[in-house]
């Protein structure tokens, strides 16, 4: 009988060019590659993945509501399972640059948000905000857009501190037709 460490060891043996065995346990989630490249496809001469998504189909865009000023969208790299952004249509980049018609919506959707995602995913809590520049960690930086993320008292676990990893239990075009339909028409 293998450990599940053995197990992981043996689909990378070391005479397939793998090196020297470490102490990492490997997750193997091929799947994802299909996120990362449309991604990397959404940003590349488009520029701008947030002025992009609107003109796509809800579903290809991962749209789940489309506002007067803003919509909200599955995060395509998200930290947990129903990760929202909120975004102005307009292309500007900071909080201070958005109208207040922008920042009320803005505000008025994440608000909605989170009653949707407390309904379709019984989350305990949320993590919010805004990464204003890329020194505050924003991935899209010239783009304004606030996080949504849900949160489980028992979502924390070794995965991301350790390993650099997140565990998603749902996919992302589940996630976005129960949130998309449990919306308020």
């Amino acid at each position: 009988m293998t450990s599940p460490g053995e197990e992981f060891a043996q689909l990378e043996p070391e005479s397939a060019g793998g090196g020297v065995p470490d102490a990492f346990q490997r997750l193997w989630t091929p799947h994802r590659m299909a996120y990362i490249n449309a991604g990397a496809d959404a940003n590349r001469g488009s520029g701008c993945p947030f002025c992009a998504a609107p003109g796509k189909s809800d579903a290809d865009g991962l749209i789940v509501h489309r506002g007067e000023h803003a919509f909200v969208l599955l995060n395509l790299f998200p930290y947990n399972s129903g990760h929202l952004l909120v975004c102005p249509y307009r292309h500007v980049g900071l909080y201070d640059e958005a109208t207040s018609e922008e920042t009320a919506e803005i505000a008025y959707l994440t608000q909605v948000a989170m009653r949707v995602l407390r309904e379709t995913s019984r989350c305990d809590g949320f993590n919010i905000g805004m990464n204003q520049g890329e020194v505050a960690g924003a991935g899209v930086e010239e783009h304004l857009h606030q996080h949504i993320v849900p949160r489980w008292k028992s979502d924390a676990n070794f995965f991301p501190i350790i390993g650099r990893t997140k565990a998603l239990p749902q996919l992302l075009g589940e996630v976005r037709e129960a949130i998309a339909g449990a919306w308020p028409a």
